[in-house]
């Protein structure tokens, strides 16, 4: 008797190992990372920024704190979305796998039964040892064992493709399963979401109506601030200037000349470069580095070597390194400034009301080094830059997410 065996392959072997499949399942762990981080953000937002027990004032204040939530919760709608169209695509390709393997096991399972009832008809079955000894010689009864040997490893083989490809089936399943279970959850945060933003849009769409007579002079308002925040950055750029030619003895060079034990403050300090602790104990992002348009008046572009973080009043500042202090600087119509060097590193810590350190002081990682300027505006802020040598970095990609 002859019958000729197809060997099945599992589906889900190619499905699980193959690069799209790992690209996608980073890619939605990437997005829900995200997703998490800003709803957090905007809970600091709410607690930080937001007074939902005052009567909204028309005040710019308060509708820049609005304008910074919004853009907010438009980027965790966005991302949501999509982490929804991932799952989707996700759900259907899984489908399609599933149906390709059922259909797989439904033909293993007929070559199956071919190969046991043909069996049962052939001697084989019947009598495998009268096949054995009705052999003509040795050879041909060494060639019948291998025959019927194969023969019962096929058997198993396709008796073991089905059970595996019937687990891997459930296992497809369970996943489809979850994944509509995820969407779905998404699908109901996001009109939740998306029902907050409405309301808000309508609250800053009222503050923009009543603040439209004033716009001339908030316009002229930020573009006194960022005059005053250049004129600074020149002065920390002077002060730095001066500190890498007095490292240097005086000459031409634009970078520090460090000592030994600066160099390995240096060489610290870089290797924790995404995991430097935040300046502050409690805060948020709501300036980021470099040139970007203002969150109310968009047609106006402010610019920030460093970023700005809302905190809470009187609230500590620590510093994020041990080092040394360069300055304590009081400039013109600004509050006070506190650099710290860490080798050819500077951390400045900008709007302080008060400072409990002193140039050439020694100070440690997270000792504080003074406490935050509060007035009457709806949220207290600290601007925080790091620069090597005299350029400035962006900070969001040294302190810890």
């Amino acid at each position: 008797m002859s019958y000729k065996v197809k060997i099945l392959i599992p589906l889900i072997y190619l499905f699980v190992v193959s690069p799209s499949s790992y690209a996608q399942n980073s890619k939605i762990k990437e997005l829900e990372n995200k997703r998490i981080q800003l709803k957090k953000e905007i809970k600091q937002i709410n607690g930080l920024l937001i007074d939902n027990n005052k009567q909204t004032k028309m005040a710019y204040g308060d509708l820049e704190n609005i304008s910074i939530k919004i853009n907010r919760n438009q980027d965790l709608i966005k991302i949501t979305n999509e982490q929804i169209n991932l799952l989707t695509t996700r759900i259907s390709n899984n489908k399609e796998k599933l149906n390709e393997l059922e259909i797989d096991v439904m033909k293993a399972k007929s070559d199956y039964s071919k190969m046991i009832y043909n069996s049962y008809k052939s001697r084989l079955k019947q009598s495998r040892l009268m096949f054995l000894l009705s052999s003509e010689n040795f050879l041909q009864a060494l060639k019948r064992t291998q025959y019927m040997n194969q023969y019962s490893d096929n058997r198993r083989s396709y008796a073991n493709k089905i059970e595996s490809n019937i687990v891997t089936i459930k296992s497809i399943n369970d996943t489809i399963n979850k994944n509509i279970s995820s969407k779905e959850k998404l699908l109901n945060e996001n009109k939740l979401e998306e029902k907050k933003l409405s309301k808000e849009k309508t609250i800053q769409s009222n503050l923009i109506k009543g603040l439209k007579r004033k716009e001339k002079s908030y316009k002229n308002e930020i573009d006194k601030k960022q005059k005053l925040s250049n004129q600074l950055d020149k002065e920390i750029e002077r002060l730095i200037k001066e500190a890498i030619k007095e490292s240097n003895k005086n000459t031409s060079d634009n970078v520090f000349t460090l000592t030994p034990e600066a160099k390995l403050t240096a060489k610290n300090f870089l290797s924790n470069k995404g995991n430097l602790p935040w300046p502050v104990e409690r805060g948020v992002i709501i300036q980021r580095f470099g040139l970007q348009p203002h969150p109310v008046v968009r047609t106006t572009k402010i610019k920030s070597n460093g970023i700005v973080i809302a905190t809470t009043k009187n609230a500590n500042v620590r510093s994020v390194f041990n080092g040394v202090v360069l300055s304590v600087l009081k400039f013109k119509s600004s509050n006070l400034t506190v650099l710290i060097q860490h080798g050819n590193y500077i951390t400045a810590y900008k709007n302080l009301a008060n400072v409990y350190v002193e140039k050439g002081q020694k100070i440690n990682a997270l000792q504080t080094i003074g406490i935050t300027f509060d007035n009457d505006e709806s949220k207290t802020t600290l601007q925080f830059s790091i620069f090597e040598n005299t350029k400035a970095l962006d900070p969001y990609l040294w302190i810890a997410k």
